[in-house]
């Protein structure tokens, strides 16, 4: 069976399906050539880019219509060492992560030059100064459009109506939102006919990692597949249901999913 491929709103990018999602196998730099390409284009459309790895696939194959507004992004970023040893395994050899936090560094970096702006919705009032201090030293041409951290409770109709007029009028080219998964992809896509700004992009907990908040895992460590081990026994309380009992469930079923496509001979 050859590589898929498939003629995407994010070019001719390959994908590999896992348990009903698809997932693009692009790499920091093209992802960031996309959004650079959106951002030039600037046609009233708001883009979508979903950046997760199991859990956001766990998630999906759960709940059907997670999985639907998933896979309905321009384009499915593989944050995690899942996909990309599923996309080896049916054929893709030269596949490698895509974490969120280099995706911000890398446009940072771009927008640095060409003045990009950004807005920053979620994580804590001190995660989001500590980003925005970071930022101004490390990358002074990047524009900050703004930053809000929202309330622990749902919004009231007319405050998520202030929010997103909020956002609108700032203007960014990039809407970064850090809500955790899956809130934060459902957050955007309940609103993406309102949002009038170029690309909209899930990132969880890279607004902590950019800033230097919390340690990310050394590059060795993530390329061997182990970054969420290391996130583990930093913050075990936080993540142990997910790593402990979604990981080795997510597992099965994908054991299961390979074996009936052929793939575990």
């Amino acid at each position: 069976m050859q590589p898929q491929q498939t003629q995407t709103s994010a070019s001719a990018d390959p994908f590999v399906h896992i348990l009903g999602s698809r997932v693009h196998l692009v790499s920091v730099t093209r992802t960031v050539d996309h959004i650079e390409r959106w951002i030039d284009t600037r046609d009233g459309h708001c883009r979508r880019v979903v950046v997760t790895g199991f859990h956001g696939l766990w998630e999906g194959h759960k709940n059907p219509g997670f999985r639907s507004v998933l896979n309905s992004a321009e384009l499915w970023v593989p944050d995690g060492i899942a996909p990309v040893w599923v996309a080896r395994i049916r054929g893709h050899h030269h596949v490698d992560r895509a974490p969120g936090t280099e995706i911000m560094r890398e446009f940072f970096r771009r927008a640095n030059k060409k003045s990009y702006s950004s807005y920053f919705y979620g994580d804590t009032d001190q995660t989001l100064s500590a980003l925005q201090l970071t930022l101004l030293r490390d990358y002074p041409g990047h524009k900050i459009a703004g930053a809000f951290s929202p309330p622990f409770r749902p919004l009231t109709p007319a405050e998520d109506r202030a929010m997103v007029d909020q956002i609108n009028a700032a203007r960014p080219d990039v809407l970064w939102v850090a809500l955790g998964m899956p809130k934060q992809d459902i957050w955007i896509h309940e609103r993406l006919k309102r949002l009038n700004v170029p690309v909209a992009i899930g990132v969880g907990a890279a607004f902590a990692f950019v800033a230097g908040i919390v340690p990310r895992c050394p590059d060795w460590i993530g390329r061997v597949g182990f970054e969420w081990l290391y996130r583990f026994l930093k913050e075990p309380k936080k993540l142990w249901r997910r790593d402990l009992l979604d990981g080795p469930r997510f597992l099965f079923h994908l054991g299961l999913e390979l074996i009936r496509n052929g793939r575990l001979d």
